[in-house]
Formats: structure tokens, C-alpha cells, sequence
């Protein structure tokens, strides 16, 4: 054999090789890829022949099937429209999925090893597996209150978002984000008006899509006292320890004085820390923060769930939506050192802190639940196509940020707020009600965000904490808006329990 033959037979053997070896790479790794990707055509036909299981809460579907004459045989509606649309998600044909409807995407879709008993049986049977149901943990009266609260606000504010949480469990009892969106038109079998319909909501300035009580970071203001409480609780000061307050305060290194939001606030040299808390002293807790140190501040935040980046919200096992981390921020200058003018900002929840709606009903929770800090999660329970229940959700406690008598000084601080302070529009008759309002400013925007996080107790046992959020929601008042849509939402869950 010549060489340019031997070389053209070698280069045949080299090509047929490379085309055996790509094609065994797709029959053993890639073939499940391609199996399963929801732009195989029929991936998708063979997914919708079969009924998707249902998103339930207290016995209403929330996510369901409506039976169609088209190749899709089954088109996935959703009755409530907007209520739930940042809590269940959508499934569209040909866009990614979102919320619940992505997170148990496998369990709601028939193809979850949960239910293999189920496909195997239907090997038998010749019936096409339909979807496994998904019981959330929400409180119908309470996810109506948020809704209607949000957006009747009596301060002009069209963003928001509300949360509250059982706080004995870590139970989500409502998830709103203000403004919301109809998710039908994304599922919508005509993929061209999905797109279309997707592409109006993406470009709404507003963002209707996006989870503000999951996603959303802002300054949390003088919700963060809370923190600045703890740490100096766990550091021996007690409620009735005096603080140097006074109607202004310059930080160390700072040209910019800090002043309480009105000159009645706090005249006085000296306050109590209960007192600076009730009236939301800002000199008070400027100062505070300042003789605390930035490690202690830090520390104590993290502990509440500040720097968290792995939280998920859905199921106990670590699935589910994520959530945006809450952050500190930077407390030091440019050599390292302790910067103090930046330490006392954030002492009152500005300078670089950020929070989530989440952590901030997650923060209420803990003190409310005697300082264990509960796993948030959204999914009770998973009923098998039959009905019978395949799983149930075990609460978790993630650790205790502080102790229990820390927690009971909080509750008798955050009371106070409520029964004499700033929080009086939440109050609940019959009910102990304890709370802190925030007001953030955020930018050159004259608009302030307006917080609230609070929790509810009856004989001294939790029942819901909550976080309510306001944004740009004028120059006063917004917190004190906040502080009333949460009493409303704490008030429907006890409704809703027959506590009432």
C-alpha cells in the first residue's frame, strides 16, 4: 500500500473513531438531556397527553387542567389569576417555568421517583401516569388581606410585597409581591402569544414578574433596631438601661449629624432601650451601634439569616424558590479599620444594609417563637394521582440566634412599639401584638420605603409573624401603612384558625 493511500485509510479510521466515540457520549450521557428537554417536540406532546397534578391550598386549586381538542391535550389554567402567580409559578409550552409549578416540576409532572409504584403500575394498567398534587402551606384569608392590603395602601406606594410565617413551624401563611400578573396567557398553547405576552410583562417598568418578597433588597430602616436590640441585650445591657440619645449625633469621622425623624423624638440626653426602640430613636441607635462594634452588629445579623445565599423556599429537602441574600455590608474603610460614620448608618438600617421581605418576617418569627429560627417553606403536603399522601413537611429549626430570655426582652420591646409607639395601627383586640416600623431612605428619591415586621401572640403562643413592605411610599407615613396591612394579615390567619 502506498503512503498517501495508507495515510487517507488512516485518517477514515481516526473520523470513524471519533463518530463511535461522540456517538456512545450521547447514548450515555447525553441521552436523558435530550430526552427530557422541553424543546423535544415529543417530550412535550408525551407531557401533556397526561393530566399535570394540581397546586392546592385548603382544599382549592390554585394551578389545574383544562381538557383541550388540540395535539396538547391538556392546557394548564389558573383559577385565581394573579393572587398566587409569584408563589405557584407558571408552566408554559415552551419557556422556562417558574415558582412552584418549576420547583416540583417532576412530582406535578408524574416523572418523580416518588412515584414509581404509580408508573409501574401503569405499565400494567396501559393508563398514562398523571401528576402527583401539591398542598401548600398558605392561608387563603390570609394571601386575600396582603393582596387587597398592598393594594389599597392608603400612601400611593404601586410596589410591595408581604410575608408572614407560622412561626412554631416555619409555615409560609402568605406570599404577596405587589404588582403581580396573570400567568394563564404564559401557558397559553398558542406559543406566539405566550411569547408575546411574556415580552409585555418582562418590559413593564414596574416589574409585575418579579418575587419582591423573595428577590427584592432594600435598607431596611429602623426595622433593623430590632438587631442593634439583641446584640446589646446579649451583651448585658437590659431594658431599662439608659443610652445617650439626644435630637442629633455626629459620628465619629462624620461631617453629616443624625437626627430623630421629629423633634419630639427622643429630646432627652439619656433614654431607656426599651424607649429608644418604642419611639425608633435614631440618635439612640446610632450611638448604640457605634459602642457595640461592627463585629457584634455583624455577627448577630448573620445569625438572624443576614449572608445567607443557599436559602430556598418550596419543600423541606432544600428545593424550592430562591431567595436573595440579605446583606450587612461594608463596615470599614479603605486601610481596614472600623468605619464608625458608616457603622452608625447602618445601626439604623441604612448605609449598605439590605434586606429581603423574607428575613424581615423571619426576624419577627424567631423572636415571637422564643428564639429558634424555623426553615421558611411553602409545600404541606404531596398527594400521590390517587390522593394518598406521599410525603408530609417536618419543620426544621435552622439554630437559635438568641436566647430565650433575649427573645422574651425582644417580644416585651417590640410591644411596646405597638401598644405606645409607632406600630399602634397594628394592634389586634384581644391579642398581644408586638412589632417594629421602619422607614428607609434609598437614593435621591424624596420617597421613603415604608417597613413593618411584627408577630402575634395569644397566652403567650405564637401564631403568625409577619414582614410588609411599602416602597417609595412618600416621606411619612408609609411605615405606619405597613404596620396596619399587617395587623390585617395577622388577623386573617386568626380567622382562619378559629383563634379569634
Amino acid at each position: 500500500m502506498n503512503a498517501p493511500l495508507r495515510r487517507a485509510g488512516v485518517v477514515v479510521m481516526v473520523l470513524f473513531g471519533l463518530l463511535f466515540a461522540n456517538l456512545n457520549w450521547v447514548q450515555a450521557y447525553k441521552a436523558d438531556d435530550y430526552r427530557t428537554s422541553p424543546y423535544n417536540a415529543r417530550v412535550q406532546v408525551d407531557e401533556y397527553n397526561r393530566p399535570r397534578g394540581v397546586i392546592e391550598v385548603g382544599g382549592k386549586a390554585l394551578a389545574e387542567n383544562k381538557a383541550t381538542d388540540g395535539e396538547l391535550k391538556y392546557l394548564r389554567t389558573y383559577p385565581f389569576k394573579s393572587q398566587f402567580a409569584h408563589v405557584i409559578g407558571y408552566k408554559p409550552v415552551n419557556l422556562g417555568a417558574t415558582g412552584i409549578e418549576q420547583a416540583e416540576d417532576e412530582f406535578l409532572a408524574g416523572t418523580s421517583d416518588r412515584l414509581f409504584a404509580d408508573r409501574f403500575r401503569d405499565m400494567f394498567t396501559g393508563e398514562d401516569t398523571a401528576g402527583g398534587n401539591v398542598v401548600l402551606t398558605l392561608s387563603l384569608r390570609a394571601q386575600d388581606a396582603a393582596i387587597k392590603g398592598l393594594a389599597n395602601n392608603d400612601v400611593g406606594s404601586t410596589r410591595g410585597a408581604a410575608v408572614a410565617i407560622d412561626p412554631n413551624t416555619g409555615a409560609i401563611q402568605a406570599l404577596v409581591s405587589m404588582p403581580s400578573f396573570d400567568p394563564n396567557p404564559l401557558a397559553s398553547h398558542d406559543t406566539k402569544a405566550a411569547q408575546a405576552a411574556y415580552d409585555k410583562l418582562n418590559a413593564d417598568k414596574q416589574g409585575p414578574l418579579k418575587n419582591r418578597a423573595l428577590s427584592e433588597v432594600l435598607p431596611p430602616g429602623s426595622t433593623f433596631k430590632v438587631i442593634d436590640s439583641a446584640a446589646a441585650l446579649e451583651s448585658g445591657y437590659q431594658l431599662n438601661t439608659r443610652i445617650p440619645a439626644g435630637p442629633t449625633y455626629t459620628p465619629p469621622t462624620s461631617g453629616s449629624p443624625i437626627r430623630n425623624s421629629s423633634s419630639g423624638i427622643c429630646p432627652e440626653s439619656q433614654v431607656t432601650l426599651i424607649q429608644a426602640l418604642t419611639e425608633s430613636c435614631n440618635t439612640g441607635f446610632a450611638r448604640l451601634a457605634v459602642e457595640l462594634g461592627a463585629n457584634k452588629i455583624k455577627e448577630k445579623a448573620k445569625a438572624f439569616g443576614f449572608e445567607t445565599t443557599d436559602l430556598k423556599v418550596g419543600n423541606l429537602d432544600g428545593g424550592g424558590l430562591t431567595v436573595a441574600a440579605s446583606r450587612t455590608g461594608d463596615i470599614q474603610n479603605p486601610d481596614g479599620s472600623e468605619d464608625k460614620a458608616a457603622l452608625a448608618q447602618s445601626g439604623i438600617g441604612q448605609n449598605n444594609v439590605r434586606m429581603t421581605p423574607l428575613q424581615g418576617a423571619m426576624i419577627a418569627a424567631t423572636i415571637a417563637n422564643g428564639g429558634e429560627r424555623m426553615r421558611p417553606y411553602l409545600v404541606q403536603q404531596l398527594l400521590g394521582p390517587d390522593r394518598r399522601t406521599i410525603g408530609t413537611a417536618s419543620p426544621k429549626k435552622i439554630n437559635n440566634p438568641i436566647t430565650g430570655d433575649v427573645a422574651a426582652d425582644l417580644q416585651q420591646m417590640m410591644v411596646s412599639v405597638v401598644e405606645n409607639g409607632t406600630g399602634r395601627r397594628a394592634q389586634i383586640d384581644g391579642f398581644t401584638v408586638g412589632g417594629k416600623t421602619g422607614t428607609a431612605q434609598d437614593g435621591d428619591d424624596p420617597k421613603d420605603h415604608g417597613w413593618f415586621i411584627g408577630f402575634v401572640l395569644k397566652d403567650g403562643q405564637p401564631i403568625s409573624a409577619v414582614c410588609v413592605l411599602l416602597e417609595r411610599a412618600g416621606e411619612s407615613g408609609g411605615s405606619s401603612a405597613a404596620a396596619e396591612i399587617g395587623g390585617q394579615i395577622m388577623q386573617a390567619v386568626i380567622r382562619d384558625r378559629g383563634a379569634d
